[in-house]
């Protein structure tokens, strides 16, 4: 109980602890993520923003270089400015690839990126047009439609959207910058709040450990206090139970003893009595009347029921205190040397007996030998005037109880049913109580003890034996038996008189 009470509390304390625990690890992690998550976000759109500013930067430049080249080549005609001219084109056409790649965070700068790009392209239409008349045409007039061209408002539209569009970017990033920037001191505070905790979290954690220690130093002290109680209590009922168990086994031994001597006692005045009939009725039958006769007769029948009862309390007294060790055991020799003991009167009777396999087990052969005999004895007696007297004996597994499995693995149930005159149900208990007979001594033989004795036998063995009936349609013996067991209710000297 005190075990049980103490781990309980420390299994529900570990729990709580856990969940803590967990609760605030689980919360440190979340914080970490999506600081980490943000700052990763605002890197990205970072390099978003300024890759795409770099874009516009490069190609406005590009643009510029393109057009001040143009305009050297159309001033004074010298092919020497058209080698960084091409360059510059060449440039613009691969930033404007670029350009079109990527994707600006801010909703309408994306449009405004859509319409440099064309005006982009218009532009550089319109300078490798004005090259390719300047060189077709080298007249003041072509020269002169040529500079008019030039003061085309293309250059003008998307010097303007280059100029916004930069802003725009710049003013994006600059926001960034401050999240960024705001988003590291948030992260420095969070990585300071776990390191708070997880430095609590450790203290925590020594703190319950040593609680623990000194809680279970307290228990395991307790426990031995405890321990060296019940040892105590232990070898004092280890004394009390020897003692018993000395003054039993004196008790038993003195029984025997007195069972024997009871015996012999009784037995020989039986016997006189008996011998003292004999003569009388053999020397001096003439003299008496016939009454006299039947008061002797009844006086020896007596006599011979009061030896028989003295004989059979004797055997029923030492079940427990004369049988043998258990060894090896096979049913099936036993049930042929109570067959060989019947013989006279299974003949007599006409009886026939069907006998399935049975099993071997640890048991004492001569008192399950005594069990069968006195179990076939009964079907022989019982049986019924108007059939001829059948028994059945067949063995089979038994399912155990839990109780029974603690003892022993196997056990086996042998039945032995008869189709005698049975008995009511309401008496199948009463049967195997020593002396009690269900019908007169002038209708049936017997003492009245044979089934007590199966009992006994039965419990020695770590058995049970039970009946079913019904009146005049036959009766069934169950007995269960181990197939592994040791002695039960053995006292007392195995050599005692």
């Amino acid at each position: 109980m005190l075990k049980s009470t103490f781990v309980s509390k420390q299994r529900s304390a570990w729990i709580l602890i856990s969940l803590i625990i967990t609760s605030i690890i689980s919360f440190n992690v979340y914080l970490a993520f999506n600081t980490i998550q943000n700052l990763s976000s605002i890197q990205v759109s970072l390099a978003n923003t300024g890759n795409i500013i770099l874009r516009l930067d490069d190609l406005h430049l590009s643009l510029i270089s393109a057009e001040s080249n143009q305009r050297g080549f159309l001033l004074t005609n010298d092919d020497v400015f058209l080698v960084p001219y091409h360059k510059a084109l060449d440039k613009v056409d691969i930033q404007i690839l670029e350009l079109e790649a990527l994707e600006s965070e801010i909703a309408t700068q994306n449009q405004r990126i859509t319409n440099i790009i064309e005006l982009s392209k218009a532009k550089t239409v319109e300078l490798k047009e004005h090259v390719r008349l300047i060189k077709n045409d080298k007249s003041a007039v072509s020269l002169l439609a040529l500079k008019a061209s030039s003061n085309s408002n293309v250059y003008s539209q998307l010097s303007q959207l280059l100029t916004e569009a930069n802003i725009e970017e710049k003013m994006y990033r600059a926001g960034l910058l401050q999240s960024l920037a705001k988003s590291r001191n948030e992260a420095s505070i969070t990585f300071t709040i776990s390191g708070i905790t997880s430095a609590m979290l450790v203290i925590i954690l020594l703190i319950i450990s040593w609680r623990n220690n000194r809680n279970e130093q307290q228990y395991l002290l307790l426990l031995e206090q405890k321990n060296q109680q019940l040892t105590n209590k232990v070898e004092e009922r280890t004394q009390e139970l020897n003692l018993y168990a000395e003054e039993l086994s004196r008790s038993n031994r003195e029984l025997e003893d007195f069972a024997f001597v009871a015996s012999h006692d009784l037995q020989e005045p039986l016997r006189k009595i008996q011998a003292f009939g004999d003569r009388l009725e053999s020397s001096y039958a003439d003299a008496l009347e016939a009454r006299g006769l039947d008061y002797l007769k009844r006086m020896r029948n007596a006599a011979s029921r009061m030896s028989t009862l003295i004989t059979d309390l004797l055997e029923f007294s030492r079940v427990g205190t004369r049988g043998r060790d258990f060894a090896e055991t096979d049913l099936n020799t036993v049930l042929n040397y109570v067959l060989d003991d019947l013989e006279i009167a299974i003949k007599e009777s006409a009886a026939k007996i069907d006998i399935s396999p049975l099993p071997t087990i640890q048991a004492d052969s001569s008192q399950l030998q005594q069990l069968f005999l006195n179990l076939l004895s009964n079907a022989i007696k019982f049986r019924r005037s108007d059939k001829t007297a059948h028994i059945v004996i067949k063995a089979q597994a038994y399912n155990a109880s839990e109780a029974q499995l603690a003892l022993c693995d196997n056990w086996y149930q042998i039945t032995v049913s008869d189709n005698g005159i049975g008995f009511s149900q309401e008496y199948a208990e009463k049967i195997f109580t020593p002396f009690q007979r269900l019908h007169g001594r002038t209708e049936y033989k017997g003492t009245g003890i044979g089934l007590a004795v199966c009992r006994r036998i039965a419990e020695r063995h770590r058995g049970e034996i039970a009946a079913v009936s019904e009146l005049g349609q036959g009766a069934s013996f169950s007995i269960i038996l181990p197939a592994e067991a040791t002695p039960f209710g053995k006292f007392g000297d195995e050599n005692a008189p």
